[in-house]
């Protein structure tokens, strides 16, 4: 009878309990399997915002964590990137509004790079004028920001909307945001 290659180095393999970074609660929040722990420093693990914080603000986030150290069966992790499902990023933008997609690269004040990548609604059609100051400003913004706070605390502002409010006072200077929400953020 044949034996299946598959099955016996399945076997073979341990279970590393994966925890969540200090920001989020350094809670375990599940396992994966490595031939060695060393193995599974690397692989970066998508999950729910929401299942890790228990908020349902957060139910349309979601978070990538990389392995970055795995010793005695614990693996522990950091935040790679957060990303919002498109299906709700798309549910905000509506007729007779503007979508200002933003893109910036820039390094934090412990020195890490970090991509933000944001959409900010208009509640009514706005210029190219103003949506141009709407850019700038808010590239000015995050460039402040983020001189003057680590990426921890970064992750911190974004998660309790400290962030976005601030963003919008800035912004409803210029034109009427509705919503200023996150695309994607990568932490580098």
């Amino acid at each position: 009878m044949a034996t299946q290659k598959g099955a016996e180095k399945w076997k073979t393999k341990a279970w590393l309990d994966v925890k969540a970074p200090d920001i989020l609660g350094n809670e375990v929040i599940g396992s994966v399997p490595a031939a060695t722990p060393e193995a599974a420093v690397g692989r970066v693990l998508k999950v729910s915002l929401a299942w890790i914080t228990h908020n349902a603000n957060h139910s349309f986030l979601t978070v990538g964590l990389r392995i970055n150290q795995a010793l005695n069966n614990v693996a522990t992790t950091q935040i790679d990137y957060l990303e919002s499902q498109f299906s709700y990023l798309h549910s905000l933008i509506r007729r007779h509004s503007d979508a200002i997609y933003t893109y910036d690269a820039l390094k934090s004040k412990d020195g890490g790079d970090v991509v933000v990548k944001l959409l900010i609604t208009t509640r009514s059609k706005t210029p190219y004028s103003k949506r141009h100051a709407i850019r700038k400003e808010l590239s000015l913004f995050l460039n402040e920001y983020l001189n003057s706070h680590t990426r921890d605390e970064f992750v911190k502002s974004l998660l309790a909307n400290e962030l976005q409010g601030e963003g919008m006072k800035r912004l409803s200077k210029i034109a009427p945001v509705s919503k200023f929400e996150i695309k994607r953020i990568e932490l580098k």
